[in-house]
């Protein structure tokens, strides 16, 4: 048995699907498209399913939100819909509830947020919206995991009996119910051989912009005229356009359903507090620097403080596994190439990366706690003006923002900008984002040649991302992309205690990807590394690694990258394999510099202050992983252009790699 979770944005749906499936949930993608799905079975129902769609505030073609929940109901048909709606504001949440009653699909309303309706002096009458709707409706608070085991009763009772809404005529008699009724009359026929919903098809013929539905109902010429006869008729007589009076329609069956039933709450404690917060924290003035502010403490307990103190906790146990593991090794008389692939491959390539767990999962702990609490929503709309005097608007803040998490489900967040030209110069723009990958040479570079600044380092290489990005979308706004933003309207959530769970379960979906990726791809670089380093071209075993094969591949590039300062072949080496992963780069130079004494040692040897500022530079603004290349390709369509962005974006990095060397001369060695 499959449910489909649907509700609005910040409805509490993330925490039910949380509170519904535990840890007995995974993630991956929607049949055809790159939008991030996660489904899970229910607790304690081993063979019941639910599969968490994106949130959306309607049914209609604009995004690839709102096109996934179509096409996964039409398509996967599932055995029922959980509609979390919340409670706080519930009109307009119930406009998608009645789009969702149109699918004919058993379905269950879980009224969330109802200790907020409570605590505030509001009361809804269950039993009466229940009848009006036509569907259960159950009390629920995600986030107390109150009335979860209740709601599962219900949903899993309504689907496998079957019940279907009893009600879907929302319109009283007037000229939307006449239209309405008139196109049934028409479809009928083709909507049951399209296995489309006749009430659903029927609305989305009278919005009219969704192609998909109107194609596969295969209307004649004389059929679609009468449906446009019918609509033209009905807008003269109503007096508005079509979409205005459906959503005429649907409002005044919600004010209906409303009427009686619910008490309205006074402004709830949440909202005054969010007022009273939002009076600083979205300040015309003090709204930036207070961002920024954030964004440096966090920088600072990060890399200075707790993130520091844990990575070093965990270099300490793999140096210290790694000397046992050689003394051993030693001891056992173990042949000196295979202890080199485990002490100077494994340990000094995949070990060296893996000591940067605890500074991702930190990071991502604030970041985490930002989004939970509701204040990233908030830069978001106080980001809008600035964006659009580059020509964006705040919604691409949040596909920039992801980008400092990766790169690639970034690309893909690009998906819910509704106008093209936005949507392409956002993914031009994202891959400026410094993505979590890169901490690492950040981390090492920063401690190793500016130990006393590595925190004001790290944040300065945001930054410069960021202006380098502003620059970009300036010269593109006036010459490939010329045109204006679309509108930006959001909503924004009252500010909310953070879930401990939510944290804790993006904390360790977080820990899962880059422990797996250490140990595949970066594994699996590290060894390519050590086999080149180790042999010559006639596979003999080199006794310097200048004379390996890699060290000649690395001398033909390493000129390119000499006036930058950094002209060694094993540097340009550490580059290429960052196309792979960009936390390869160290992997690489761990290995390498083994004979050094280690990586910090060996970039103290191989970089001065001035030539390690243009490599940070250089690492923060080159090419993106390939597998961000291939995201890029998919969402432009266009391995070409995708491969373009990739090459823009080396010479952009050697362009300001090589300005930075040379300002850095007039300052520093």
């Amino acid at each position: 048995m499959i449910f489909a979770l649907v509700g609005n944005q910040n409805s509490g749906k993330t925490t039910l699907f949380n509170q519904l499936t535990g840890s007995n949930q995974h993630v991956g993608n929607f049949p055809g498209v790159t939008v991030e799905s996660k489904s899970g079975f229910i607790r304690g129902y081993k063979d019941v399913e639910v599969v968490d769609l994106p949130g959306i505030y309607s049914i209609r073609a604009y995004s690839t939100e709102e096109t996934v929940t179509r096409d996964f109901i039409l398509n996967e048909k599932p055995d029922g819909i959980i509609n979390i709606v919340d409670a706080t504001n519930i009109e307009r949440n119930l406009y998608l509830t009645l789009q969702l009653i149109e699918l004919r699909i058993p379905m269950v309303l879980a009224l969330n947020m109802m200790d907020e309706v409570r605590s505030n002096g509001g009361t809804i009458d269950i039993e009466m919206m229940s009848e009006r709707l036509g569907i259960p409706v159950v009390p629920i608070s995600a986030a107390k995991n109150e009335g979860i085991d209740e709601l599962v009763r219900v949903a899993y009772e309504t689907a496998s009996k079957r019940e279907l809404p009893k009600i879907y005529d929302f319109c009283s008699p007037g000229p939307i119910h006449r239209c309405i009724h008139a196109i049934c009359h028409v479809i009928e026929d083709h909507a049951q051989c399209a296995d489309i919903p006749l009430r659903f098809a029927a609305s989305k013929l009278i919005e009219g912009d969704d192609t998909d539905i109107i194609s596969r109902l295969d209307l004649d010429k004389n059929e679609l005229d009468l449906i446009g006869h019918s609509i033209v008729e009905m807008e003269k007589e109503h007096g508005l356009d079509r979409n205005a009076a459906l959503a005429d329609m649907r409002y005044s069956f919600i004010e209906s359903v409303c009427f009686g039933t619910v008490v309205k709450a006074r402004e709830s404690k949440e909202h005054l507090r969010s007022a009273k917060i939002d009076l600083v924290l979205t300040n015309k003035y003090a709204a930036i620097p207070i961002f920024f502010g954030v964004m440096l403490l966090i920088f600072y307990l990060t890399f200075n403080v707790i993130g520091k103190f844990l990575q070093d906790l965990l270099q300490s146990g793999i140096d210290a596994l790694s000397a046992v593991t050689d003394t051993a090794l030693t001891s056992f008389g173990t042949n000196e190439i295979a202890k080199s692939l485990v002490i100077d491959g494994l340990f000094a390539g995949v070990g060296s990366v893996l000591s940067f767990l605890p500074i991702i999962v930190v990071l991502f702990f604030f970041l985490s706690v930002l989004e939970d609490t509701g204040y990233m929503a908030r830069i978001a709309f106080v980001m809008d003006k600035a964006l659009r005097k580059i020509g964006l608007s705040g919604r691409s803040i949040v596909p920039m923002l992801i980008g400092f998490g990766c790169t690639v489900p970034a690309v893909m967040a690009t998906r819910t900008l509704s106008s093209e030209r936005d949507r392409k110069m956002t993914i031009l723009l994202t891959p400026f984002m410094s993505c979590s990958a890169k901490i690492p040479i950040y981390a090492v570079f920063s401690a190793a040649l500016f130990p006393d600044y590595a925190a004001l380092v790290m944040i300065g290489l945001y930054v410069f991302g960021i202006l380098v990005g502003v620059l970009i979308a300036l010269l593109m706004n006036h010459s490939m992309y010329r045109g204006n933003p679309v509108p930006f309207v959001m909503e924004l959530p009252n500010y909310r205690f953070p879930s401990p769970k939510t944290v804790a379960m993006l904390l360790w979906d977080k820990a899962k990807d880059f422990i797996t990726k250490a140990f595949t791809i970066i594994f699996f670089a590290t060894l390519v590394i050590w086999f080149l380093s180790t042999f010559d071209i006639r596979m003999n075993p080199v006794e310097s690694q200048s004379s390996s094969i890699l060290a000649s591949v690395g001398a033909f590039i390493a000129p390119i990258f000499t006036p930058l300062g950094f002209g060694d072949w094993r540097i340009s080496t550490s580059l290429i394999t960052g196309f792979i992963a960009k936390e390869s780069v160290i992997s690489t130079l761990g290995i390498l510099t083994s004979e050094s004494g280690g990586v910090a040692d060996a970039i103290s040897q191989l970089f001065t202050a001035r030539s390690g500022l243009s490599f940070l530079v250089f690492t923060l603004l080159y090419t993106p992983c390939v597998a961000a290349v291939s995201a890029i390709c998919r969402e432009l369509h266009s391995k070409f252009k995708g491969i373009g962005v990739a090459v823009f974006q080396c010479v952009t990095a050697w362009i300001f790699a090589f300005i930075v060397y040379q300002i850095a001369g007039l300052f520093m060695v």
